[in-house]
Formats: C-alpha cells, sequence, structure tokens
C-alpha cells in the first residue's frame, strides 16, 4: 500500500454465503449492504474500525448488485432461475417459465430483511440504478439488461432497450414496469475490432438525477441521457472508443461537466493491466461534456504491472467530495483500490492505493466495488470479505468533514463547492 493509506478492518464474508463472490455495496445511515452472488449482507459501520455482521440473506442468483432507498432494498438477478423465491435453481433461459430480474427487500428490520416483491424484467438485470421522483412518491428503477438470444422466450433479439421499474413508496408491492425505451433503434456499436460484444443494451448507468442526466456504459457504446422525465429518457449523446472493448460503467464529476467511463477488457477475467496489455487498453477514458457533446481527454489506467494470473480491470469507484477537485477512489479487482486525480482532465494521476497481491487460485479474486463514505473507503472483495481503509492525505482530508445519509453510487449526489455538508443532511 501506499504510505497514506491504512486498513483498519476487515470482516470475512458471513457463513451463509461463505462460498460465493461479493459484489457492489450501498449504504444507509450507519449500515453497509453489500451484495453477493448467493444473497446480500448488513453491516453495521457506526464505528468503522469495528464494523459488524448484523445480518445476512440467502437469495441466490448473481449478481446481486443492491441499492437502498429508505427500507427498501433492490437486488439485480441476471442469471435464469426456475422461480422468484429464495430456494430457486437455475433452470435455462429456453424455457418460458424461466425467471429473472429485480427482487425488492424491506430492510427497516435490519436483522430480519423481508422478501417482499419481484418485477420479471426481459434479459434480467444484470445492473440496475435508482431515480428517485421529485415529488418523493415513488422511485424508478433503470435496469439494464443485455445478451438476448433467439431461442431465449423472454430474451430476444432486437433488445437494445432499458426496462424502468416504479415503485410507489407507500406500496412498494404494487412495483411494476412502466416503460422500455429503446437506447439504439438503429443498432449500437456492433462491428468494431475488438469489441467483447457487440451492443445488444447497457450495462451500467449512472444517474444525476438534481441535473437531470445520466451517463451510460453500453458495451460498445458511451452515451448521455436527458432524464429530465425519468419515465421516457432520451439519448442526447452517444461515442466509441477504438482502444474499448466493453463500457462497464460511468461516473460524472460533481460539477456534471466531465464523465468517466470504465472498460472492463477481458470482461473481468483476464490479466489486463500487465506490460503486454499497455496504459490505454483495459483502463478509464475521461471524457468533458462540451455543448452536449462527449469529448476524450485522456486515460488513466494503475501505474503498477499486475502478474499475469491476476484478473485486473478498471471497475466501480466512486468521487471522493473534495471541493474545488474531482478525485475519485476505484477497484481493480486484483490490481487492488486506486484513488486518483482527474482535476486536469489531460493528466491524471493515482495519489494512494492498496492491494494484497496475487490469490491463491488464478483469475479468481480482487475488489469488486470500492467507494468512499463518511470519511472510510470501503471495499467488497470477492473471497476476503468486507474491507475497511482511511486514507490520510492533504489533498483529499477535506472530505472527512462531509456527511452523507445515503450513497447508491449509480444515483450520484452533489455536494458543495464552499461549506460543508451535504443537502440531505
Amino acid at each position: 500500500m501506499s504510505p497514506n493509506v491504512a486498513h483498519v478492518a476487515n470482516i470475512p464474508k458471513p457463513t451463509p454465503i461463505t462460498n460465493t463472490i461479493n459484489t457492489d455495496i450501498a449504504f444507509s445511515g450507519n449500515y453497509a449492504y453489500v451484495g453477493n452472488y448467493g444473497g446480500f449482507s448488513i453491516y453495521d459501520i457506526r464505528n468503522p474500525r469495528k464494523p459488524a455482521a448484523v445480518s445476512s440473506v440467502v437469495c441466490p442468483g448473481s449478481q446481486m448488485d443492491v441499492s437502498v432507498y429508505g427500507n427498501l432494498l433492490f437486488g439485480s438477478v441476471d442469471a435464469s432461475r426456475n422461480d422468484d423465491s429464495c430456494n430457486s435453481t437455475s433452470q435455462s433461459p429456453t424455457i418460458a417459465s424461466s425467471w429473472e430480474g429485480v427482487r425488492i427487500f424491506d430492510i427497516s428490520d435490519k436483522a430480519n430483511p423481508r422478501y417482499i416483491k419481484s418485477v420479471e424484467t426481459d434479459c434480467g438485470s444484470h445492473t440496475h440504478t435508482l431515480v428517485p421522483d421529485r415529488r418523493h412518491k415513488a422511485v424508478y428503477i433503470y435496469v439494464s439488461s443485455y445478451l438476448p438470444a433467439a431461442d431465449y422466450p423472454n430474451c430476444r433479439p432486437p433488445h437494445d432497450k432499458l426496462t424502468i421499474i416504479k415503485v410507489p413508496l407507500n406500496k412498494p408491492t404494487e412495483a411494476t414496469i412502466v416503460s422500455t425505451p429503446v437506447v439504439f433503434p438503429d443498432g449500437g456499436n456492433e462491428t468494431q475490432p475488438g469489441l467483447l460484444l457487440p451492443t445488444t443494451g447497457c450495462h451500467d448507468i449512472t444517474a444525476y438525477p438534481e441535473k437531470g442526466i445520466a451517463a451510460g456504459a453500453c458495451m460498445g457504446d458511451g452515451v448521455l441521457f436527458d432524464i429530465s422525465d425519468p419515465e421516457n429518457p432520451r439519448v442526447t449523446a452517444r461515442t466509441t472508443d477504438p482502444n474499448f472493448a466493453f463500457w462497464h460503467s460511468a461516473t460524472f464529476n460533481n460539477r456534471g461537466n466531465k464523465v468517466v467511463f470504465t472498460d472492463e477488457l477481458g470482461g473481468g477475467g483476464g490479466a489486463t493491466c500487465n506490460e503486454a496489455t499497455g496504459p490505454n487498453r483495459g483502463a478509464d477514458a475521461i471524457y468533458e461534456i462540451h455543448r452536449g457533446r462527449l469529448v476524450f481527454k485522456s486515460y488513466f489506467k494503475i501505474p503498477r504491472h499486475q502478474a499475469d494470473t491476476e484478473n485486473c480491470v478498471a471497475h466501480n469507484g466512486s468521487l471522493i467530495p473534495v471541493r474545488g477537485k474531482d478525485i475519485m477512489v476505484q477497484a481493480w479487482y486484483q490490481g487492488g483500490i486506486s484513488v486518483w486525480d482527474f482535476t486536469d482532465s489531460a493528466r491524471p494521476q493515482e495519489i494512494a492505493y492498496f492491494e494484497r497481491g496475487p490469490f491463491s487460485v488464478p483469475f479468481s479474486a480482487g475488489y469488486w466495488s470500492a467507494y468512499y463514505y463518511n470519511g472510510y473507503i470501503y471495499g467488497s472483495e470477492f473471497n476476503k470479505g468486507f474491507d475497511v481503509l482511511k486514507i490520510n492525505d492533504k489533498r483529499t482530508n477535506q472530505a472527512n468533514g462531509v456527511r452523507m445519509q445515503t450513497l447508491n453510487v449509480q444515483t450520484q449526489q452533489s455536494y458543495p463547492d464552499r461549506g460543508h455538508g451535504w443537502p440531505w443532511d
């Protein structure tokens, strides 16, 4: 690790989900919610140096990426199951009765979450993004999915769309699909050499509701949306990149005039942080938004070469709320956790890092997500569990005074350039 980073705590995966890997993280108040291919876990983080496991829900179906809103937790299922229950088993998507989509849990009792509703979606839900209704009466779920096939009754081509679920907050069991806007009516990027897969939908979307915008990482395309009407998002810009194999995720800067896209070269299972791959593939791409257009500025990739047995690629991260700066923390699978500054879009630089070194089983470890929340960095590691890190650096220490009530990273909230605190405190 770099000298300005300390590893302060680790909690191994709870027994019920020890044999399945951790995925994404969401935060609310003093709790962290960690997804897992086998379900999800809730951790008490009121003392970040002594986090405690509160409960685990066994409810298999990858990836179980999670988000939270009030007393509701949403989980994405992109693996065909024989039904929507937590006792379901794998079943071929060629069978019409197979299920995949979004599960909804009541988490008002953290020790005993209750599964209350499911919504089936075409091609499942690889990831999802929350967009709150401005009247605070509902929350929309933007479902990202892809990979249709002619013999999948519930996932036939062409797909190229989002599925939008509306969840009434006073009656969440009445959640239902309200629209399925097509992102690529004329087809996406399907022929570029080096693509992992042709575009058939989006992998991930990051929304910035207060600014009415969203950024889509859509396999072979990067996309900007106008989401001022949340039921009817509108594509305003598209771009491609000859060095990108798979547009994976997106992060806006605080002002909303830049967006960082990640490239999941190799699908997350390859050694792409080695010398042979080079600095411009499997990297982040920094774009500035000028007059509604995405303008490429530079790439960023961790500067340390990893072993040829280590799966390593740009993955999920979040901003560190530093006034007047664009700084983020990011997971790189076995490349570890990196903190980097892209205030100068053309000259990004790493300022801190933490990693464990090669795992004993090749290509099967690393950090899925690394996020900054209320003074600490939290990481979900495939096998090692839930990690807490602390950065002590003059470039980031002012963020220690910022307090958030919730953090769903794919639903960005602004922080003030002057003063302290968040609008939601």
